[in-house]
């Protein structure tokens, strides 16, 4: 069973949680394969952690798949990930120095951005591409050592937008001579088996009829606009037909289960062959 407190008292606004400190980071490389996610909240997978903090979480169920390949070594994995960033945010606001530069031993990093980019990035077509490259020129010169895997974004926008995104992410793969990991596809085929089973529900407490508010309130966090946060279909039967209760596309801990798994059947075969040339 899920575990789950009874009362979400962490409000996201303010929410800021990295799964690695520096030391820990120096502490945990020897020996190991050293993995970095760097993306907006599709890689942070804040709610998750919030809603179900005893749960193993999305970084989490990528060591494990990785550890349960016999013939592999063990992995360390740092999600930087946070939500709302965009690649000119990372690097401008100081964080990709503070955060992402200096880390130890790094091996793999896997970059995942775009959605936010496509909304908050002005002439997005012509700056996204530049500002990717800015950043991958970065961590060429920061971990010379790391392969690095741009990857596609998931289907959280709609799929014309979606498609614009992933086009350009594909031709500075293409041109950087970069293997891309397209976890687009991989993704909306999981979706098909229902469209609404990995994402979380996310709905303002203002728009739930007040006499239904009771049954809520044990889901309800503490955001200056409180709103019912479940990861699950719990409370669809009572809450679905609300206009919006299915809007939040976020992944929950089924769809980063998704994104890990494919994860590491992706990386698994890359880092055999890698070793293999060693």
């Amino acid at each position: 069973m899920t575990h789950r407190p009874s009362f979400l008292r962490i409000s996201l606004a303010t929410l800021s949680i990295f799964a690695f400190t520096f030391a820990t980071a120096r502490a945990e490389h020897e020996g190991k394969i050293q993995i970095l996610l760097l993306g907006d909240s599709s890689t942070a997978a804040g709610m998750p952690r919030v809603v179900a903090p005893k749960e193993p979480q999305f970084e989490d169920m990528i060591r494990l798949l990785l550890t349960a390949e016999a013939d592999l070594p063990p992995t360390n994995m740092i999600n930087l990930g946070l939500s709302g960033e965009f690649i000119r945010g990372l690097i401008d606001s100081g964080r990709y120095e503070k955060q992402a530069s200096k880390l130890p031993g790094i091996d793999y990093i896997f970059i995942r951005y775009g959605l936010n980019d496509e909304s908050k990035r002005d002439n997005f077509a012509a700056n996204f591409p530049k500002d990717y490259q800015e950043l991958l020129a970065k961590l060429h010169a920061d971990h010379p050592q790391a392969r690095l895997i741009p990857m596609t974004v998931i289907p959280f926008a709609d799929e014309k937008t979606s498609t614009k995104i992933n086009s350009l992410i594909r031709a500075v793969a293409s041109e950087e001579k970069l293997t891309l990991f397209d976890i687009y596809p991989l993704y909306a085929a999981a979706l098909k088996r229902g469209p609404d089973t990995l994402n979380y529900r996310r709905y303002p407490l203002s728009k739930i009829p007040e006499n239904l508010r009771r049954i809520a309130q044990p889901y309800v966090n503490t955001e200056a606009d409180p709103k019912v946060v479940v990861l699950d279909n719990r409370l669809d039967a009572i809450f679905g037909h609300l206009p919006g209760w299915f809007s939040d596309r976020h992944p929950n801990i089924a769809g980063y289960n998704v994104i890990a798994a494919e994860t590491a059947k992706f990386l698994a075969p890359v880092i055999r062959e890698r070793r293999a040339k060693k």
